[in-house]
């Protein structure tokens, strides 16, 4: 393997450890799951090793304390025929075992008579020899040597003859238990760590149909709510039970969008008629009316210019409502940049005289779009850009293309919109400042209806903007693949 391909799956790790997310549903119920289970298996693993523990040397000193128990008996069997020395060598050869030591000693500590057996060595004799009486057999260490012994006063028919040393050498069982805990310390260490994954795995494939639901919900469109589909195989009761309410209630939504949809569009086609009417005679009011004093001529101009303000409305609404039903049709040509700008500002020439300039990267672009979408468009893009700046500062339209694409750039040196405000400048009936949105006649849906527009005509709009400094609106539309206008 070279270091490339090390580097490179190291980076992979890394980038692994980074994307946990400690605070998320699977994370959380991955850890807990498998510090149950450690904490089981690990309960379960530790009382094993001390009830094995205790039955192993449970059975040792239960094999001393019997042998403690008898000697006496087996010495005073011996004694009736020999002497009490031969008696008590007697009595000791009889229960020579294994690893077994037997010692008496008389009440100076002289040894009487003792088993001969391969691990008796003298260090280990002196060290039996200091331990004190224990009424019990009990566990020692004694020069690397783990050793059961039991120390009692040797009675013989009411005669003290001094102590018995009973020494039981479980060296190797130790050695070999403790080899085992080792190996099934290590085999629970494995099982545990193939708990964590399959457990990790597990929880990852249940908690699936939720991400799938996120991801959709993530991608859905207004217009595709209520096709929501997602796969529940293999998912839990509680998480199929939830899947179906999210899925019921984006079909109640989109249900309701569109009856929203509907009424936005009858009132608006339903009031606009009207409004058109009212407006028109109140035209006409003002034109031929010579008698009307100067209260009644403002008043009417009032409400003229509210009048009109609201047909605006509702044609807006309307068109929006249009564009969302999918009403709205665009009728693609190709055509020169150059000419929908150049009648642009002959339109902006009639009704302001601001400065309003041209920076074109190349002498002819030619893009595939609506012509009059891409006009109302660049329309309302130099109104916004007009009321939000001095008088004195020029508006700059660029022009140039890359990628495929034809850039637009409408460029202002206003007052520029808030960092917080950018993300949500697109929405509908959104707007920054109420009280100047009041004195510049917005009502919040002129920059929703240029990006249904834009999009509409397979293009993005975006914002770049800096607070005091000005604002960017950035238009891109596909460019044309003819070659009649190049």
């Amino acid at each position: 393997m070279d270091i490339k391909t090390v580097r490179q799956r190291l980076s992979n790790l890394k980038k692994g450890w980074r994307g946990i997310d400690p605070f998320s549903l699977q994370f959380r119920l991955t850890v807990g799951a498998t510090l149950v289970s450690i904490l089981g298996i690990g309960s379960v693993g530790m009382w094993t090793t001390w009830k094995t523990q205790q039955i192993l040397v449970g059975s040792y000193k239960q094999s001393i304390q019997a042998i403690s128990d008898r000697f006496p008996q087996d010495v005073e069997l011996y004694d009736d025929m020999l002497p009490m020395s031969e008696a008590l060598q007697r009595a000791v050869d009889a229960r020579t075992l294994p690893n077994l030591m037997v010692v008496v000693t008389d009440d100076a500590g002289q040894m009487i008579v003792q088993t001969t057996d391969v691990w008796q060595r003298e260090d280990i004799s002196t060290v039996i020899a200091t331990l004190p009486a224990v009424p019990e057999p009990a566990i020692y260490e004694a020069s690397d040597r783990y050793i059961i012994l039991s120390k009692v006063p040797l009675v013989i028919e009411s005669n003290n003859l001094g102590t018995l040393y009973v020494a039981q050498d479980i060296t190797t069982a130790h050695t070999m238990f403790w080899a085992v805990i080792r190996n099934l310390a290590i085999g629970s260490l494995l099982a545990m760590v193939a708990i964590a994954i399959g457990i990790a795995l597990y929880v990852k494939r249940s908690l699936q149909p939720l991400r799938q639901m996120n991801q959709l919900t993530t991608t859905l469109s207004v217009e595709d709510l209520d096709k929501a589909q997602t796969q529940l195989r293999y998912a839990p009761t509680e998480v199929r039970e939830l899947v179906q309410t999210c899925k019921q209630m984006l079909a109640k939504l989109s249900e309701s969008l569109e009856q929203q949809r509907r009424f936005v569009s009858d009132v608006s086609h339903e009031l606009r008629t009207p409004l058109t009417v009212v407006h028109g005679y109140i035209q006409s009011t003002l034109r031929r009316s010579t008698n009307l004093t100067e209260p009644q001529q403002e008043a009417l101009e009032i409400a003229a210019l509210e009048t009109d303000r609201t047909i605006r409305l509702l044609q807006d609404l309307l068109d929006l409502a249009r564009a969302d039903a999918g009403h709205r049709h665009f009728n693609l040509e190709t055509f020169a940049l150059t000419e929908v700008i150049e009648e642009l500002l002959g339109m902006a020439s009639k009704f302001s005289d601001r400065d309003i300039q041209i920076e074109a990267a190349q002498e002819k672009i030619v893009v595939e779009a609506d012509r009059n979408r891409l006009k109302q468009v660049l329309l309302n893009l130099l109104d916004n850009a007009l009321k939000y700046s001095e008088p004195d500062q020029p508006i700059v339209l660029k022009l140039d293309q890359g990628g495929g694409q034809a850039v637009i750039q409408v460029c202002d040196r206003g007052y520029g919109i808030p960092l917080q405000h950018q993300s949500r400048i697109f929405d509908r009936f959104y707007r920054i400042d109420e009280a100047r949105a009041r004195t510049t006649g917005g009502c919040g849906l002129g920059l929703s209806i240029v990006k249904t527009l834009v999009e509409g005509m397979g293009g993005s709009v975006t914002l770049r903007s800096k607070l005091n400094e000005g604002s960017i609106f950035v238009v891109t539309l596909p460019l044309s693949n003819s070659l009649d206008l190049i």
